[in-house]
């Protein structure tokens, strides 16, 4: 009796969805450009990456710290003995909240962009994961909760640094950490966005090519805004790591800022605009 071969057939994304059970409570599929449905199930996603990261923690610290704490110190007191004062303060002290939204937008941007594909694309975890009784919006929302809460741990580590070194230790140094906050969570969701474009991790070397660098330069890490062009300082007054610093400087040189509507509700709608964005893009990705 012949034998029939075996084959073997792949089957796409569209046939896993058709053959998963359907979800609890009646769920159904997701319209593309509906608004996102916050729940509590992005939790387990969140603790299953906490989990993963605990066995590299130190070296994931060490490498989104390293960077901006070596620019602190040593343009900060390089760089600052050759310069007098700047906007009134030591130079060091100038550099302290730039330095520490700087780090925060590093974190935030590495995770959402590196890591987040890593299981999105390479490893396939989103798939897996999407065979228990959870959402795509779940795991992009996780996705974005944990890459923010990675900048934060950045963030907190440069303000325990610049209070360490005794360069501030301002009594509204602490509430700083808020910023640091809202930053990588909007960080995190312009990262998502870049992500559901990306096909391969040479595409973030665009991102941080032509966005993260030009951002770090006209934002007022390192030098005051009033030293662009008129027309280039408004420019990088509405992108979103100049409000961040904006926020965080008085706040590390000891009092409140003056008008913080403006850049918090600037911060507020990128957030918003980049995490619809994103969650947008990668369903539009998954429906292919």
């Amino acid at each position: 009796m012949a034998i029939r071969p075996r084959v073997r057939m792949r089957r796409d994304r569209s046939t896993l969805r058709e053959e998963r059970p359907a979800r609890p409570g009646g769920a159904t599929e997701m319209n593309t450009y509906a608004l996102p449905r916050f729940s509590l199930r992005f939790v387990p996603v969140f603790r299953r990456n906490l989990l993963v990261w605990r066995k590299l923690a130190f070296a994931s610290v060490i490498g989104n710290i390293a960077d901006p704490l070596i620019i602190l110190v040593a343009f900060g007191y390089g760089l600052g003995s050759l310069l007098e004062r700047v906007e009134g303060v030591p130079y060091i002290l100038f550099l302290a909240a730039g330095s520490m939204c700087m780090s925060t937008m590093m974190a935030a941007s590495f995770e959402a962009l590196y890591s987040a594909f890593s299981r999105m694309h390479v490893q396939r975890t989103w798939e897996s994961l999407m065979n228990a009784p959870l959402e795509l919006d779940d795991i992009v929302i996780a996705e974005w909760v944990w890459a923010g809460a990675k900048a934060v741990l950045s963030g907190f580590a440069i303000l325990v640094v610049v209070w360490a070194l005794d360069i501030s230790r301002a009594p509204t140094l602490p509430l700083a950490i808020f910023v640091v906050a809202l930053s990588g969570l909007c960080f995190s969701a312009i990262g998502l966005c870049v992500n559901a474009l990306a096909r391969g991790y040479d595409f973030f070397t665009f991102y941080f090519t032509l966005v993260v660098t030009p951002l770090t330069f006209v934002s007022g890490v390192y030098f005051p805004m009033e030293q662009l062009p008129d027309w280039l300082a408004a420019i990088a007054r509405v992108l979103p790591l100049a409000p961040a610093v904006e926020l965080a400087r008085p706040l590390v040189l000891g009092h409140l800022p003056a008008e913080p509507l403006v850049p918090l509700a600037t911060l507020v709608v990128y957030t918003a605009a980049a995490l619809y964005t994103a969650l947008v893009l990668t369903r539009r990705r998954y429906a292919r």
